[in-house]
Order: structure tokens, then sequence, then C-alpha cells
């Protein structure tokens, strides 16, 4: 089956790709024919990443592995030691052991409906994304953890999340196609966001709960609550669909979304009176 790029990057070392597959020509099981007839009508996309090594090296999510071809070796590594490993593991949930595939040749991974984001990082700079993005990476990359000091539980994004620095591409997860992501460069300003759909930051953003007013009261009737700050020199990288899929994705969710922002906790109060 011919695979189609949606997005592409180089690096030394090779290429990273996301790439669809064409229609899924049927099956023997009528159930599952219809599933795909409904997954073609709403226009998803099955994808995967491919990776093309020239002398280089990727490390993947065990698991993530679909078929390779070429003068390839796999390795199972901790990704940077015993120590950091366990602390990667026990604090972002990532796992402990990574699989390393070196040489030269074509990796394809696992494919999925799901989404990816190829993001470059370079010598000097890092990412941080939510734990659970970081999908596989070509170059020398080195997944660590950040803390949220504080507020991370509360504003939703967790205590602790992924660091990705080094010299390289890494292939996150998204929740959203990549089209649907908003880039936002602070430029030493602020953001507010009010809700847990900011996906990742660059290192040198900042990132805190402050009270949407200045007094706890006005907080409480204001209806905003707590919002997430972040602030400083660098860019956001925001999904402001999510929290729509979210909904979609419940009985309720059709209903809410029809009606007017201010009016939808009255109206889902009433319903549930």
């Amino acid at each position: 089956m011919k695979l189609t790029p949606l997005d592409s990057k180089m690096t030394n070392g090779g290429r990273i790709e996301v790439v669809a597959y064409g229609d899924l020509a049927g099956s023997s099981d009528a159930r599952t024919a219809e599933q795909l007839f409904f997954l073609r009508e709403a226009r998803m996309q099955l994808k995967s990443v491919r990776i093309t090594l020239n002398k280089g090296k990727i490390r993947t999510e065990p698991g993530a592995l679909y078929h390779m071809q070429g003068n390839l070796e796999m390795k199972a590594s901790t990704g940077g030691g015993i120590l950091r490993a366990a602390a990667r593991r026990m604090t972002s949930g990532e796992t402990f052991f990574v699989n390393e595939i070196h040489g030269t040749g074509t990796i394809i991974l696992e494919p999925t409906y799901g989404h990816f984001i190829l993001a470059e990082v370079s010598d000097g700079s890092e990412l941080i994304v939510d734990k659970g993005m970081f999908y596989c990476g070509i170059g020398e990359l080195d997944i660590g953890v950040v803390m949220n000091r504080g507020s991370g539980v509360i504003g939703g994004e967790g205590i602790f999340q992924t660091r990705i620095s080094g010299n390289g591409i890494a292939a996150l997860f998204s929740p959203v196609p990549a089209v649907e992501l908003e880039e936002i460069d602070l430029a030493g300003g602020k953001l507010y966001v009010d809700g847990n759909f900011a996906l990742m930051r660059t290192g040198g953003v900042s990132f805190r709960l402050e009270k949407s007013s200045k007094s706890w009261l006005a907080t409480s009737v204001s209806g905003e609550g707590l919002l997430q700050v972040f602030e400083g020199q660098g860019k956001v990288w925001i999904a402001p669909t999510q929290t729509v899929y979210e909904r979609l994705a419940t009985p309720e969710g059709l209903h809410i979304l029809s009606q007017a922002t201010g009016a939808r906790s009255n109206m889902t109060g009433r319903r549930n009176g």
C-alpha cells in the first residue's frame, strides 16, 4: 500500500515523516466494514511514523515498532542510566527502557488513527510536553522530567512533565490534528489559559496558576476560577479544539456545545435538576 507523506523533517542522520495510508479496501466481517465506511465518511486517516536512517539512530517507546528494513540494529537502553530511567518512569510516566535503532534503513512504527506533531529540538533549546506525548525521536535527544512546583496537579498539567532536549526531531502524539494547534510567541509577555489544552512549551517559559480575579470571592463568582499562566521568552502550543472533541465524546456533548457559552452550565443544571 502506498504511504502519503503528511509532514516531513530532515536532520543529521535521516528523515522522519508522518505518513497516511490509503483507504482500507475492506473486510470479510460486516461489522468491520461498517466501521470502515464511517471512518472514510469522517475523513479519518490511518497514519504512521516513518523514519529513514542514514547511519543515524532513533529511540522509540517499547512496542511502537511495526517493521523495519535495512542494515539496522535494535538495542534496549535506559536512555541515560538506571537512576535517570527510574526517575523518568516514576515521575513523568515514560517507560523505564527505550528501544534504540541504529544504522541505515527504513523503520515504520505502529499505525494509528491518532495524530502526530514533528517538533525540532536543537542544541541549547528544550521542549516541555505533557507526559505520554513523546512517541519517538531521531538524533541525539535526551528525555527527562521537569517539575511543576505547587500548582501542577490543580492546573491539570500534573506535577511532572516530559522535558526533551538535545539535537534532533521528536514525534509527539497529539490529541488533535497538527493543523488545529495554535503557536503563540510570548516574547516576554504572558498567556492566560482557562483549561488544560496547552500541550507544550519551550524551556524559557514558566508555568503557574493564578486567580482569575484579585480576590477569591470575585474568582468564585466569575465562572473562570483558576487560570494557567505561561510567562517568559519562548513559545506555547495550545489545542483550542481539544475540549470540543472531549465533549463530543460524551452523551450530552453536542447539546452542551450547541448552547451559548455563558448558558452552558445553566442549561446543564436545568436538564439535570
